[in-house]
This record gives C-alpha cells, structure tokens and sequence, in this order.
C-alpha cells in the first residue's frame, strides 16, 4: 500500500488534487491523507474516508506527526507570499521532515523556469526545487503553468469598464486551467514510481494578451480592449484600486514575466501523465461564462 499525503488539502488545488486521486485514478481513500493547518476543515474529505492530519509549516512538530507513515508526500507550495521569504523557510522545514520520516518519494508543485523568472515569488519556487534534490529523496517536480483561472478575479471588472490594463507586452502565455494541474498531479502521486524528473504543465497553445481577450470578449459576448502599460504603471494602478502592495507587485511581474517571454512554452507533459489534451483558453472561458460576467 503506498500512503499518500497532500499538504494544503483545504486549497482550491489540494481539493481539486485528492478528488482526482479518488474519481479519475480510483486511489482508494484509505491510502490518502489530506493535511492543512486546520484538518477541521477537511471534513467533506474525511467522510469519503480520506485520513485528515494536521500540517502547519511554522509547526515542526505538527510536520513530523503528519508525515509519520508516509510514502509519498505531495508539498504544496504554501500561501505566505506577504513576507519575503517565509514561504521558503515553511517548504525547507517540510523537505527537511520528509527525508526524516523516511519518506520514500517527494513531489513538489512550482512554476516555470524559476531559475530566470521575473515573477516576486520565483525564488521561493527555485529554493524548493534545490531542497527537494539536495534532500536526496526520489522526486517529482511539478511545475505548473500560469492558471487561466487567475483572470477570473480581475477579468470580470475589466469587462463591465470594456478595458484590461496589461503589462505583458507582446509576449505570450501558455495558461493552463488549475483542475488540469490538478490532475496532472494526481496522474503522478498514482503512479507511485519516483523517477527524479520535472514536468513543465501547461496549456496546449501559448497566447498573447489580444488572443486572450478576443477569447474573452467571444465567450462573454462583450468588448474588451486591451490597454498597455509598463510593470511600474500596472502596479500602481493595482495600488490604487486597494489591493495590498505585494499583491501588486506579484500581479506586475508576471506581466513582466509574460512580457520576457519566460511563460511562452507549451510541453506534452499533461498528456504524458495523463493521456488527455490539456483544456484550451477557449474551452476554459466559455465554461466560466457566468464568473467572466459576476461583476
């Protein structure tokens, strides 16, 4: 039996994940065990039988009793993005337990090309990577393209004002949806077989900022021009509307990013692991029809 924990269960993707192990790949809910801060929040998983542990990254101590019995740990990457380096030191500690409770496999959701990325959170992703090797565990590392699900916050207000204020440039972007990653990680911790490799998942078409808003205005049926603007400008403007600093900061780099053009790739990892084509921008939109236009 191979016991499988995913960490930050009570996130959009830990969800997404452990419901993919239990209905696409039929893991049998006994061998999966599903961590966050709270496991008091899980309870929706706990009664499919899925094991709850507590899992706090500030908390060594919660760390080693949730990681006690575990052959393949999935870390998650954590949400504590406010203080620069936080989130870094929380994923170190958690490699750190993992190789000590003798885990047999480690796997480990980043990004795309961390090593030259623009994006404030980069280096969080780059250091993680390098712990999970160091730690001399089998690995698996799972770097997931920018979500098509992110424009869902902001899209629905640049629609109702008809402009989307962008600092990508002309450079292009192979979104994936976030159950697509979901699933692709799930592909892996079913699997079961380490093979200290790294898959890049995204989207199987890399766009520019007017594709995806023609995409957009198509599937919601409403105009939206897009407007160009430097990182420094979006950021403020981001600012401006109320959003916390590191928040705008993080918003601008991707654009930065995008605009470099270390998003524009497209792999066939997702198909790899999973067998299926990965959901186009287009299909994703028009799904999310009803979110587009909730301002």
């Amino acid at each position: 039996m191979n016991k499988l924990l995913v960490t930050g269960a009570s996130g959009n993707l830990g969800q997404a994940i452990i419901h993919h192990l239990l209905e696409t790949y039929k893991v049998p809910a006994s061998n999966i065990v599903a961590a966050s801060r709270d496991a008091s929040k899980l309870s929706s998983l706990g009664s499919k039988g899925v094991e709850l542990r507590n899992a706090d990254f500030d908390d060594a101590a919660s760390l080693d009793a949730a990681f006690t019995g575990i052959d393949t740990v999935l870390i998650i990457s954590t949400d504590a993005l406010a203080v620069p380096g936080q989130r870094l030191t929380q994923h170190k500690a958690a490699v750190a337990v993992a190789a000590k409770a003798g885990v047999k496999h480690i796997a480990y959701t980043s990004m795309p090309n961390p090593d030259k990325s623009l994006v404030t959170f980069a280096p969080d992703h780059l250091g993680t990577e390098e712990a999970v090797k160091a730690s001399g565990l089998p690995y698996t590392i799972i770097r997931n393209a920018w979500y098509n699900d992110n424009y869902l916050h902001g899209m629905p207000h640049n629609l109702q004002g008809g402009q989307w204020f962008t600092a990508m440039g002309e450079g292009k972007v192979s979104n994936v949806s976030r159950d697509d990653c979901a699933r692709a990680a799930a592909a892996v911790l079913a699997k079961g077989q380490p093979e200290n490799k790294t898959y890049t998942i995204t989207g199987p078409q890399s766009l520019n900022a007017d594709e995806i808003a023609a995409i957009i205005s198509q599937a919601t049926g409403k105009p939206l021009a897009v407007v160009k603007v430097s990182p420094a400008d979006l950021q403020k403007g981001i600012e401006g509307a109320g959003l916390p600093g590191f928040v705008a900061e993080m918003l601008a780099s991707a654009d930065a990013n995008i605009a470099a053009g270390n998003f524009d790739l497209v792999t066939a990892d997702y198909e790899t692991l999973t067998g299926e084509k990965s959901q186009t921008t287009e299909a994703f939109f028009k799904v999310h029809k009803a979110a587009l236009l909730s301002a």
